[in-house]
């Protein structure tokens, strides 16, 4: 039974997954859980995602969720599909990977996240003008994990846990573009973020563009009425 795969490209995780499974090609069916239409809450999908909730996966009626998890089960899971460099074996190679996928939760997802809610999407559904002290708040917390990401995760590497594509670059350039949808510059004046990013391209190619598209049209957007005020 083909793997089923529920996501919103809205949602950094699930972009992240989304990727993954066509960069591997790993067969999925593309199950599409509408957040805009709030199709995360209908009573059905609590089958899926007890807290309604995307990513999540249906693998031959074994359910999972959590993007981190997924991500290593699949590794695991399709080893024909994925090659060891996105999960290395090599135990400290593996420890790499895992150092940084527990760091982000806490900081450039959080921050980055709460950024995007406060300055774009929360004054999307309210018909509100932001807060300005609470974008500022998270604004300030967001670049100091982008100065993080620059300085310790990248320092002689030119991915976040070596050499290597990984997971974590997966999850994390999906969660460094995520406030591109607010029209926040995460790459003005930062050389060594912006090298990264171009790595990540390199490696993965239009699969990365295929993900980023609602993204990309919100922050073509987004860009345009920055320009206009």
């Amino acid at each position: 039974m083909m793997l089923k795969y529920y996501y919103d490209l809205v949602s950094q995780p699930s972009r992240a997954i989304f990727l993954f499974l066509n960069k591997t090609k790993i067969p999925f069916k593309k199950c599409r859980v509408d957040l805009g239409k709030a199709a995360h809450k209908e009573e059905e999908y609590k089958a899926i995602h007890p807290f309604q909730q995307v990513p999540a996966i249906d693998d031959g009626g074994f359910k999972m969720i959590e993007s981190v998890a997924i991500l290593r089960y699949l590794c695991r899971a399709y080893p024909d599909h994925v090659a060891d460099h996105w999960y290395p074996a090599d135990v400290k190679q593996q420890a790499r990977v895992d150092e940084y996928l527990e760091w982000q939760h806490a900081h450039i997802r959080f921050h980055g996240s709460m950024y995007f809610q406060h300055k774009w999407l929360l004054p999307k559904l309210s018909g509100e003008p932001p807060k300005q002290s609470s974008v500022d708040r998270f604004q300030a917390g967001l670049e100091t994990a982008l100065d993080h990401i620059e300085t310790i995760w990248l320092k002689d590497r030119s991915f976040l846990a070596g050499d290597q594509i990984t997971i974590a670059d997966l999850l994390g350039v999906c969660e460094v573009l995520q406030p591109t949808m607010a029209g926040y510059d995460v790459f003005k004046d930062r050389a060594v973020l912006s090298k990264w990013f171009e790595n990540v391209k390199g490696q993965v190619g239009p699969e990365l563009d295929q993900a980023n598209f609602v993204l990309n049209k919100i922050a073509a957007n987004s860009a345009i009425q920055q320009a206009k005020l």
